[in-house]
């Protein structure tokens, strides 16, 4: 393989005026980058959790659906890198990343005032690039378990717990 092998770049964000919480992920797996959609490994949890918690449902077939199930219930999506250097999916390999850029996002749509993060490099990409953003009293901040399938010990029950706390009125 060659560097450029290695360098990925993340998408934009699936987001509107009317959304109050962003999801933040770390950076798109291989099979999400080569299908240009979030979460596309058929056996990340990811959308089944959240069709189950939004809409006690199995989740959209197509992709566009799914984020507007998202957007229906007022959830933006994004990732906490913007570009790395990565050999694979896994977050431990993930290098040279530069953070996407949060102060402009939250200028941009202010009725975000959740910010949940899929696994723990999300939050720690977040904030060793947002710090200052971690202490706005008016955004609470998540952590959440990755919905990866290398986040084998978390079952979807498990999941489902910890996924609805902010979810859930």
């Amino acid at each position: 393989m060659s560097v450029s092998d290695f360098h990925c770049i993340g998408f934009r964000p699936s987001i509107d005026e009317n959304c109050t919480h962003l999801i933040l992920g770390s950076m798109p797996s291989v099979a999400s980058l080569g299908a240009r959609q979030y979460y596309a490994h058929p056996q990340n949890r990811f959308w089944p959790l959240m069709a189950g918690i939004l809409e006690q449902s199995p989740p959209p077939v197509d992709y566009q659906e799914r984020l507007d199930m998202l957007l229906r219930h007022h959830i933006a999506l994004w990732d906490s890198i913007a570009v790395c250097e990565r050999k694979g999916s896994l977050d431990a390999d993930i290098k040279n990343e530069q953070g996407n850029d949060f102060t402009a996002l939250l200028d941009a749509y202010p009725h975000i005032h959740t910010i949940c993060f899929n696994g723990g490099k999300s939050y720690q990409c977040f904030k060793k690039y947002n710090k200052p953003l971690l202490s706005r009293p008016d955004i609470h901040f998540h952590q959440l378990p990755s919905t990866s399938p290398a986040n084998a010990r978390w079952n979807m029950e498990k999941l489902t717990e910890a996924w609805k706390i902010p979810f859930l009125p």
